[in-house]
């Protein structure tokens, strides 16, 4: 008796969910989404949500502090990095048309417990970036109210370095204000983006044309500017990879363009936000494709023309940390484009608060609908066909989370938690191309096995330049969705209660 149940708890863990039954619970009406988006709409998203603080505020802390004007160079570098990763995403998203991206890959190829580990560090991913974006969007908005003489009192705008107490009462509502978007429809925030990332990129444009007339070609040379070693913190501040091999990152010359490359692939994340989306898109076969690389490639190229106008304004070493674009105009004799530029701030950080909510309540919904969270939160509302209890409960808590507490210091997870799930994807690939080579695939990953194996070393790579601290929080957290797996999650999984797939639970 116990010989027979023993195996099937080990291999339990390890079990996967077929693609063909994870289409069949997309189908149960209770807990269905509308089929609502086309390959127009999932390109924007992707802008939407890479487009953010990265263009307005890292490409000239970059060029500072690690790559001088080859900060361009870097963005490519990065580029390529989060291309090999967006492959692997392209050829899951439109073969697995479900919910919960990199989850629900996991699910279909590594089995259950690796597919909780991976929808537990999205939960914290998304969480942790709709608030640190929440936060910053706050910040652009009470600066440009006090251009125009509105000031909020202290105690609402958000934590106090002096005190360690306040509320950011802006990040609060603005979580509430998208969760309620979220809520109504997915077609409404489809068209809510879309109007917010035409202001974003115009106004993106017009700083790289303006900008382009106040080029001065001096400030290119030296394009690559002479090596210098970089500190790279010390003890658990210090990267993983200087603590276990006594390497320290480079700062400038050939390998600081990589150290930058490090830093800038950051401001790439969102891209997989996308692939959330996928049972809510029409044709995904075909669009899911073409919205993650089509948005890919856009941000690149944006992200590339910033990088190369603003240290051809203003010279590398002069650039300002906080507000580097801004302050290159100032430098110019332009200030009026500060607070167009602010402005661009505000609208863009809108869009990639929301689709980060999006991303989390998806991810949340789908680990809802396999029995790996509580049930309750995968019902979806009988009008709008969204995931609202989920949505509602999850923009709550982050709204709360945005609004009494300073995390800045833990963005980092959402960088090491974006790579994990890089590392679990392109590992998929391989292993479903080897379970299931009769699987049909609308997108084919070029270049199996020797493209996902790049991807994963790349994103490990990337992974031990993290500073050690960040990843002793991440290996913490890890530990307790460990925990909660083994005394809820399993206990609760639809695939264990039968060794038939099952065909729906139905509420009582």
């Amino acid at each position: 008796m116990s010989t027979q149940s023993d195996p099937a708890d080990r291999a339990g863990a390890f079990r996967t969910k077929s693609i063909e039954q994870s289409i069949r619970d997309t189908e149960e009406p209770e807990h269905a989404l509308r089929k609502s988006l086309s390959g127009l709409d999932l390109t924007v998203f992707g802008v939407g949500v890479i487009i953010g603080t990265g263009i307005f505020v890292l490409t000239g802390a970059v060029a500072k502090e690690n790559a001088g004007p080859a900060t361009a160079i870097a963005f490519v570098v990065a580029g390529v990095v989060c291309g090999l990763a967006a492959l692997c995403y392209a050829e899951f998203a439109s073969t697995v048309p479900v919910a919960g991206s990199a989850y629900t890959f996991s699910y279909a190829s590594l089995g259950e417990l690796p597919a909780w580990i991976i929808g537990w560090d999205l939960v914290l991913e998304f969480a942790l970036g709709t608030a640190v974006v929440a936060v910053g969007w706050s910040g652009y908005l009470r600066s440009l109210m006090d251009n125009i003489g509105w000031h909020l009192p202290a105690a609402l705008s958000g934590t106090n370095d002096v005190t360690g107490f306040g509320f950011d009462l802006l990040a609060f509502l603005l979580v509430l204000a998208l969760t309620c978007i979220l809520v109504l429809g997915m077609k409404l925030s489809a068209r809510v983006t879309s109007i917010v990332v035409i202001i974003k990129v115009a106004v993106v444009l017009v700083v790289i044309v303006a900008g382009s007339f106040f080029i001065t070609a001096s400030n290119y040379n030296p394009f690559i500017p002479p090596p210098v070693r970089s500190e790279g913190g010390s003890g658990i501040q210090e990267p993983l990879v200087q603590m276990m091999f006594g390497y320290a990152p480079t700062n400038f010359g050939v390998m600081g363009i990589f150290t930058a490359a490090s830093v800038v692939f950051f401001a790439f994340i969102g891209f997989d936000v996308v692939a959330t989306a996928a049972e809510e898109t029409k044709l995904p076969q075909r669009d899911m494709p073409r919205g993650i690389l089509g948005s890919l490639f856009i941000c690149t190229a944006l992200y590339v023309a910033v990088s190369i106008v603003v240290t051809g304004m203003q010279n590398y070493r002069d650039l300002s940390i906080d507000a580097p674009l801004a302050d290159a105009f100032k430098a110019t004799g332009h200030p009026w484009y500060a607070g167009f530029i602010s402005f661009g701030a505000v609208i863009g950080l809108t869009t990639v608060c929301m689709i980060l909510l999006l991303g989390q309540t998806r991810v949340f919904f789908a680990m809802s609908r396999d029995g790996l969270l509580p049930r309750f939160f995968s019902r979806t509302h009988p009008r709008f066909r969204t995931p609202y209890r989920a949505t509602i409960l999850l923009g709550c808590v982050i709204a709360v989370i945005a609004g009494l507490t300073n995390i800045q210091e833990l963005a980092a997870l959402v960088n090491i938690g974006t790579l994990f799930a890089f590392v679990l994807v392109a590992i998929g690939v391989i292993v479903l191309r080897r379970t299931r080579p009769d699987l049909p695939r609308a997108f084919r990953t070029p270049l199996v096995p020797w493209l996902p194996i790049a991807s994963v070393a790349a994103s490990l790579w990337l992974m031990l330049n993290l500073p050690t601290e960040t990843w002793v929080r991440f290996g913490i957290w890890m530990l307790l969705g460990v925990a909660v797996y083994y005394l809820y999650s399993r206990k609760h999984s639809r695939i264990r209660h039968t060794d038939a797939p099952p065909t729906g639970d139905r509420p009582s």
